[in-house]
């Protein structure tokens, strides 16, 4: 299994698992992950092992998506980004490493980001060709506001963990041997909460159909991108690289 579930008293523990591919999702694991946010009974924590916290998308799932020519909700990424644009319960995540494009982008969407020390984000999509996904355009303008977040889309250079806190997308950085057990703690203290009270603050504090609305949007000239000479050149130019 490239991503493994287990559920303690009030909270589900979703840990990214497919380490020798820096955890890159693929339509299994995007399917998979839907369905852990979807019927979580609790408080969500998302984690990953080895070195990187996510690659991004599956190089191969990714190049696949040029020959889509359904509604993008079809895709099994789109009904992750909307599981979590919609959830319900409290997502903390915990970043070690590389978080690449939707690695990154997932976390706009969590509650609580917790990062090691050396974690580092990056939003390449521009390099490669593509537009901004996963509601970026407009979730990371409105944390950050427009010119870093354009700055950061633009270069696609790497983000330090000390950038992303101080920008608001972190909450807190710790060494990497702690980030686990911090992760963990974190995550304990929204259980010990009564969880309605919980869930109506977390939904007070979110506009999800105005996001879900954007990340259609994006996603709709995204896949138009993904037909492009730009981005089969970049794509191309990539996989004679690997």
């Amino acid at each position: 299994m490239s991503v493994k579930v287990t559920d303690t008293e009030g909270l589900r523990r979703i840990r990214l698992d497919r380490a020798a591919k820096k955890n890159a999702l693929d339509h299994h694991m995007y399917t998979t992950l839907s369905e852990a946010i979807e019927t979580s009974p609790g408080v969500i924590l998302l984690e990953a092992d080895g070195g990187d916290f996510c690659a991004g998308n599956d190089i191969v799932d990714f190049v696949s998506l040029a020959s889509h020519e359904g509604a993008v909700e079809d895709l099994p990424v789109f009904r992750f980004l909307k599981a979590l644009t919609y959830a319900q319960m409290p997502i903390v995540a915990a970043v070690q490493g590389q978080a690449v494009g939707v690695g990154t982008t997932l976390l706009l969407h969590c509650d609580q980001v917790l990062m090691s020390e050396e974690a580092r984000l990056s939003l390449p999509f521009l390099k490669l060709g593509l537009t901004p996904e996963g509601g970026s355009s407009l979730v990371l303008t409105q944390r950050i506001g427009h010119a870093r977040a354009f700055e950061w889309l633009t270069s696609g250079r790497a983000i330090p963990a000390s950038e992303a806190l101080s920008t608001g997308i972190a909450n807190r950085i710790v060494a990497r041997e702690a980030l686990e057990a911090e992760a963990l703690r974190v995550a304990s203290q929204l259980v010990a909460l009564p969880l309605s009270a919980l869930i109506e603050a977390k939904a007070l504090m979110r506009q999800p159909n105005l996001v879900w609305a954007q990340i259609v949007r994006e996603g709709e000239i995204f896949l138009a991108r993904l037909k492009s000479p730009e981005a089969a050149a970049a794509f191309a130019a990539f996989l004679k690289k690997a």
